[in-house]
């Protein structure tokens, strides 16, 4: 069963108010009335936001966050990642399935991405998804068989938008958790037991580069086609100056499993993790420290700008991070 998969209580509500409390740092806590985990955050301006997690709970913001109103999605599955190419047209993944809105997430359509006979002995679980350029974009993921075992990694790529999709073969099994494009050329995706996979063809063929651990990596953030970032199990931090071709692993004092590094800028960039461990650079990723913050809770999304920035995680908690 993948990483990203936790048990949950259910949320029932409409619409539900922040309780903002001001942490001793930069970020502000805020406490929703559910308990469901909260594993993914995107902001298309600052004050439209969205975010999602266990059992298909998908909420949205118009007011940067004051407060947030439950939107009903077509799905019970655990939604892993939302991503939006620019502020209409956006994607959902859930499960073996994935979601498409065209006019601002007002409305979503699911989308056929699978056809089952492709897959023989499992079934797909989509964890990520992104798009090259405005028609073609990329979900990955594992198969799982009936035991819940991977049994095989899983690259969707559409030509048209997010209309169709077609599998196409990389040169590994592991279960992909993520990945990134820097431009319509160069993209890489991470996984589990460190594997990482390079383009530099827009996603026809996939490399394999060396790592240098065998440590679960969860997310790649790429702020060109040179300078890059992954991290993972057991307090991982990879960072590169050349696009991947040499993987530096960052060493620091802070252990935890990390689940996000996202820059708002060439220097300046978050890590969130387990334990509610926030870490930040000021040095393009050189050296890191801990921010301190008012939550042990399990942070598993972030979304970071110039202006402000956002991390979501367990028990429906809600970061904002103020400059």
């Amino acid at each position: 069963m993948s990483i990203l998969k936790k048990n949950i209580l259910l949320l029932f509500f409409t619409a539900f108010p922040a309780q903002v409390f001001l942490a001793q740092s930069s970020w502000i806590i805020s406490k929703s009335s559910g308990s469901s985990d909260l594993v993914a955050v995107y902001f298309t301006s600052q004050e439209r936001g969205f975010i999602a997690g266990d059992k298909g709970f998908f909420a949205f913001t118009n007011d940067g966050g004051a407060n947030w109103t439950k939107q009903i999605v077509d799905t019970s599955d655990d939604i892993n990642e939302i991503y939006f190419r620019n502020d209409d047209n956006g994607y959902i993944v859930a499960g073996k399935t994935m979601f498409m809105t065209s006019d601002g997430a007002r409305s979503w359509r699911e989308i056929s991405i699978f056809n089952p006979k492709d897959f023989k002995g499992g079934t797909p679980e989509f964890l990520s998804v992104r798009f090259a350029d405005k028609k073609r974009g990329f979900v990955i993921g594992s198969v799982i068989n009936k035991n819940d075992e991977v049994i095989d990694s899983v690259v969707m790529r559409t030509d048209d938008g997010g209309e169709t999709w077609s599998r196409i073969t990389v040169p590994s099994k592991m279960e992909l958790y993520h990945l990134d494009f820097a431009n319509s050329s160069r993209g890489w995706i991470v996984g589990d037991k460190g594997i990482i996979l390079a383009t530099s063809d827009g996603g026809i063929s996939w490399q394999v580069q060396k790592a240098g651990t065998d440590k679960a990596l969860y997310n790649v953030d790429f702020r060109d086609s040179e300078n890059g970032f992954a991290v993972g199990g057991k307090g991982t931090i990879l960072r590169t100056e050349n696009g991947g071709e040499i993987w530096e692993s960052i060493k620091t004092n802070f252990l935890n499993t990390f689940m996000r590094v996202n820059f708002a800028d060439d220097k300046n960039g978050f890590i969130v993790g387990y334990g509610g461990s926030i870490l930040r650079t000021s040095d393009k990723g050189k050296t890191w420290i801990k921010q301190d913050n008012d939550s042990k809770d399990n942070l598993y999304g972030l979304f970071i700008t110039k202006k402000y920035g956002w991390a979501v995680g367990a028990k429906g908690l809600i970061m904002k991070y103020q400059r």
